[in-house]
This record gives structure tokens, sequence and C-alpha cells, in this order.
């Protein structure tokens, strides 16, 4: 009988330990924590986006570290069959705005429970606050686990899914990059992604709270545009938030690292310059002779007026009448060009996800097996592969457990 060992109980791990198991495959699954699925349990809010229900080939425009490198495992567990399995392990989903998919109950433990059962119903031993410490090896193939306390437990096959270093109350250390670095493997550099973005500007702090729907963000490096996005994004008592600034973050880590990025919000987006300029003036003509400040007060939520009138340049106090064609450009540009300074993100503790990880150079991407060293195998967070939020880096854990335990029975057959 084969036996296999899945380092890590989130969503990969497990996964990885119910598709695996078989009639002649006895699989362990070793957890740290005194639970499984504790980044599972907070993901989503809480709510846990399973997968999102779009096709397979939007799923790839979505991923935005190597995203070629999922072609064979993404289609062969693609968001369909994930919501399958789930379904038929009784859980009942919902798809929402965004083809983000949740449990109907909105409670992550759903999918937890439901992993759980299906790890009992299929046999799989696990083992709870057990840490690993180390990989065996004898030669180019894996030949087992060393535990913390010493303890040697030898196995056919080796299944790293410890996951990043993001939310590390969870239990992601950067164990599984340590297991990859002492097998030989090369990994990338890391780095927070899916990060809140902090700011320079005093005026940015003096937002917080305030939410905009529907502005176009975009980050620069000097005159390259590293981001450029449309939706919805939230100012802080630290700088921005939200969809964009969190989206924004994958981005524009790497250039962060070496000096501070400019920004700009276009907070009306949907009108070209010509259309804001007619609008503007169409606004000064109904009210030629009312105050500058109480003539825009229509164009911005109330918390953000102060600051465009300290921006503009225009005495908030002046008749619209006597407002010169150069200060009324001057402020339509500041509309379309609202300028921030991001300094920096607020690291691993805020960030969902880890960027970088065990370069995927070093394994096989139909199977997740290291190319060097035979039965050992890395699924989910820890490979250098990341995502956009809406459910695509559950997706990544998913198809790449699929992909490892797939392999584990082709080799059980084979025997």
């Amino acid at each position: 009988m084969r036996k296999a060992a899945v380092i890590g109980g989130g969503a990969a791990g497990m996964m990885t330990a119910v598709l695996a198991a078989g009639e002649k495959t006895e699989i362990h699954l070793y957890e740290k924590n005194e639970k499984l699925g504790k980044k599972l349990f907070i993901t989503g809010k809480g709510r846990c986006n399973v997968t999102n229900d779009c096709p397979t080939e939007e799923f790839f425009t979505n991923v935005v570290t190597n995203p070629k490198f999922l072609y064979s495992s993404a289609y062969s567990f693609d968001s369909a069959q994930v919501q399958e399995f789930f379904e038929a392990a009784g859980v009942r989903l919902k798809v929402e705005r965004g083809n983000r998919v949740f449990p109907e109950s909105d409670h992550s433990s759903d999918i937890i429970r439901a992993l759980e059962t299906e790890l009992k119903r299929k046999n799989v031993q696990v083992h709870k606050n057990t840490k690993v410490k180390e990989l065996l090896f004898e030669e180019d193939r894996v030949k087992g686990i060393r535990l913390e306390n010493g303890k040697e437990l030898f196995y056919d096959d080796v299944v790293v899914a410890t996951g990043g270093m993001s939310y590390q109350t969870t239990g992601s250390d950067g164990d599984g990059y340590r297991f990859a670095e002492e097998a030989g493997l090369a990994v990338t550099p890391l780095r927070p992604a899916l990060v809140p973005l902090e700011t320079e500007e005093a005026y940015i702090r003096e937002l917080q709270g305030l939410s905009l729907k529907n502005v176009t963000m975009t980050i620069k490096n000097g005159k390259k545009t590293l981001f450029d996005g449309f939706g919805e994004m939230l100012f802080t008592h630290f700088g921005i938030s939200g969809p964009l600034g969190l989206s924004a973050s994958s981005y524009i880590g790497k250039a962060l690292e070496q000096q501070p990025l400019k920004g700009y919000l276009n907070l009306k987006p949907a009108l070209t310059e010509e259309q804001l300029d007619a609008r503007i003036l169409r606004e000064f003509e109904e009210n030629r002779n009312k105050q500058f400040r109480n003539v825009i007060n229509s164009l911005f939520p109330a918390k953000l007026l102060p600051v465009m009138l300290s921006l503009g340049g225009i005495d908030p106090y002046k008749q619209v009448n006597a407002v010169s064609k150069a200060e009324r450009q001057h402020f339509e540009e500041l509309i379309t060009h609202f300028p921030f300074t991001v300094t920096g993100t607020r690291g691993f503790r805020e960030a969902i996800i880890t960027q970088g990880g065990v370069s995927v150079k070093e394994i096989r991407p139909g199977t997740m097996e290291a190319k060097k060293k035979e039965g050992l195998y890395f699924v989910g967070e820890v490979l250098d592969l990341d995502a956009l939020t809406g459910g695509f880096n559950l997706q990544i854990a998913w198809a790449s457990a699929h992909a490892a335990a797939e392999e584990i029975r082709a080799k059980e057959e084979q025997e």
C-alpha cells in the first residue's frame, strides 16, 4: 500500500488529501494548528469566496503571476468541477456579483466542514497540533518527514501545502519555502499582495471612511503605468484600501520596494474632458451668482468637498461667474487626476496573499511534482502563483491540489 503525507491543513492541503486518498493509498494530513482550515475560515470576510464562476479562459486574465503555468491544472479541475465537488459534499452554493461563488449560508465553516467530512469518509488520518520540522530524502527522491519531536515517518509521496506568509496568526510562517530551499529548489522573492496601500498625503487620511464607487485608479512609476483599474476604493487612516487598492498592490509591489509611486484617481471616468467641462459650465451658468463652494457641492460626496476646495486653487467664496477658464480647467484636471503618493503597503500582517514562492520552473505544471525530487509536490499559495480577488486564489489552490492528487493516484494504479 502506498503512503503519502500532506503537510498543511488549509484549502490546498485538505483538497489534496481528499482527492488523493484511495483504496491503495493511505493519506496522512499534518496540521500544526489545533484545527483545520484556519485561514479558510476568515477568507471572504468569513463567507469564503470558494471560486469564480467565469469561463476558464477568463480565469487566466485574473492570475497576476505565472498564469501559463496553470493551463493544465486549471482546465483539469475548473470552477464548474469545484462547484460540483462542494455541492456533492452537501454545500449549497450561490453566485454573486462578479461571478463570485459563496456558500448559500454565507458561512466559511460549511466549506471546512464539508472537507473534514470528506477526509473522514476517505479515511484520511489527520494529525492536528503536529508540526513537521523537515523533509527526508534519499538521493533524488523524498522518503518521508521528521516531526518537531524528532520522530521520523516514511512516505512514498510528500505534498507541501503550507501556504504563504500572509495571515501569520493562522500558521502561515514560511515553512514551505524552507522545505523547498532545503530540497535545492529556488524560491522567488516574497512580498505581500492584495494588501492595503500606505500614502503620504495628510488629506488622504482626512477622507478616512469614505468609499468611492465607479472611479478609475492609475499608479505610475515615472512615465510607466503599473496599474490602471476601474471600480471601488476606500480611504483609510493610513491610505487606500478597497478592491482597487488591493488589486493595485499586486502590480506595484516590486517597484514600490525601490521608491514611492505616484497615483491618480479619475473621479468622473464616465465623462470625457469635454463632457466634464460642459457639465461644470452648465452648473456655473445655472448658478452664476452663487459662490464656487455652493455650486460644486453637487459633484462630490460631502466628505470629499473640503479636500477638493483645498487642492483646487479657487477661492471657495468666489462667485462662479468670476472663475476664469484657466482656474476652471485646473479644477477639472484635479477631478480627473486626483493625486496621491503610495509610500508602502501594510505588509504581510494585512495581506490576503503572498506574491512569490517556490519557483514554477522547479515544478511540473501537470502534476505539481518537483522536477529535482521525485515524490515531492507543492500546491497552493506556497507556489509562485497569485491572482486578484474574486475567488481566483482559492481556485488556484483547488486546481493545484487536484493535479498533485491525480498524480499520486496514477502512481497507485501503476503498482
